[in-house]
């Protein structure tokens, strides 16, 4: 047991002093994310809309997300991420305190529309920070540090929202969304001042930058991410829905297997994704086996009506994506000193911001039209040809480094 906690702890030593101080942001800004979780049963129990408007305001909401992606990118290069960080974290925590006010569907899209349009400018400027602030070979262990942030914040969010729901109701569940992200911000100021900081990696200024829309292995790698990510987010939509209609959870049980996801994440990644780190497996050979994981979830929901199903789908989701989105955010990273890294970051952001736009709807109208049964049979057949994506960008990455050693043979 000694020596098990000794490799526990080395896993995450070498990370830098301003990479822990933007975990903490994280994890403080995270914890008060309990709305995100429990969104669609806030959407039909409390302002009683059905599942096609419920649809539709998880589409505005990844319509702001996407359009927030592209807006950070851009704002990254020409303000720095600082700045941007620190915009999206005070005005994002004043939306949240805003919106438990609107009540219409048409407030309540364009609201979540400008919320996070807003919180998402930061996540292409939270790349650029954690690559500044992260040496080269510690740059996968730091991202796997800010997730684990960021879903430590998760576990305990929906396992104390699930409370404040039975107890006080939705409404406080934002202003603690808001008050956390204000936190945050102060924290910031006073940790990563740039004048105080030091940045470890610098973005390469390349001579001809490849534009990030133009690198096509990178852009068909995010189109793939989008498929996955569009996956993905059925565990924050649809999926709870799923265990409250057809296994009757309650908001507390559904709190609680949602905080499985970040329990597990919290305990396991970091020394998962050290050891990892060390075997001869590719990056994107990672991703592809994170994705497949997540897949097989789905097809385990359909194995038996019994509720114990449910745990080990989601042990089986939360290992594929603890595989695939350290080594897919570190693929993004790498494949951006290519150009630009905001332009880059901000499409890789932008891909699971199409997830979002796309994937809330069509699983609530999947399910509306055709039952839980199709949708994740649905989810199942996407997630393979997600993995055919990923699987002809290695053969034509083989195939590249192929030519350049037979150049360099030659010469």
């Amino acid at each position: 047991m000694q020596q098990l906690f000794k490799n526990y702890t080395q896993s995450f030593s070498g990370l830098s002093r301003e990479i822990w101080w933007l975990a903490l942001i994280t994890l403080i800004n995270r914890s008060g994310a309990m709305v995100i979780p429990f969104l669609s049963l806030y959407l039909t129990d409390d302002l009683n809309f059905s599942l096609s408007q419920v649809g539709w305001i998880m589409t505005s909401y990844g319509l702001g997300s996407f359009a927030g992606a592209w807006l950070g990118g851009k704002l990254s290069e020409i303000i720095g991420y600082f700045k941007v960080i620190l915009g999206s974290l005070f005005l994002t925590g004043i939306s949240f305190i805003i919106i438990q006010y609107l009540h219409s569907f048409w407030s309540i899209c364009v609201g979540f529309f400008i919320l996070i349009l807003i919180a998402d400018t930061a996540r292409p400027a939270f790349f650029v920070a954690l690559s500044a602030y992260s040496k080269p070979e510690n740059k996968t262990r730091s991202l796997t540090l800010i997730r684990l942030a960021i879903n430590l914040g998760f576990s305990m969010g929906p396992a104390v929202g699930g409370i404040i729901i039975a107890s006080i109701g939705y409404f406080g569940l934002f202003w603690i969304d808001g008050i956390t992200c204000i936190l945050a911000g102060f924290l910031m100021i006073y940790t990563l001042n740039p004048k105080k900081t030091k940045e470890m990696d610098k973005e390469i200024v390349v001579q001809n930058p490849l534009p990030a829309h133009l690198d096509w292995v990178y852009v068909v790698f995010l189109i793939a991410l989008a498929i996955f990510g569009f996956i993905f987010v059925q565990y924050f939509s649809t999926v709870p829905l799923y265990y409250k209609e057809i296994h009757k959870l309650s908001e507390e049980k559904i709190g609680l297997l949602l905080a499985l996801n970040g329990a597990m994440i919290f305990v396991l990644e970091m020394p998962l994704i050290a050891y990892l780190e060390k075997t001869s497996i590719s990056k994107l050979n990672h991703v592809i086996i994170g994705s497949a994981l997540t897949g097989i979830s789905f097809l385990l929901m359909l194995i038996s009506p019994w509720a114990g199903v449910l745990v080990i789908g989601m042990i089986v989701a939360t290992l594929g994506e603890m595989i695939s989105f350290p080594f897919g955010n570190a693929f993004a990273l790498e494949r951006s000193k290519l150009g630009k890294q905001g332009a880059y970051m901000g499409l890789y952001s932008m891909s699971f911001s199409i997830a979002h736009i796309l994937g809330h709807n069509s699983g609530m109208r999947l399910i509306e039209n055709f039952g839980y049964t199709i949708t994740w049979i649905t989810m199942a057949f996407l997630t393979l040809v997600a993995l055919l994506l990923l699987f002809s960008i290695q053969i034509s990455l083989k195939k590249h480094a192929a030519t350049m050693y037979t150049a360099k043979s030659n010469n």
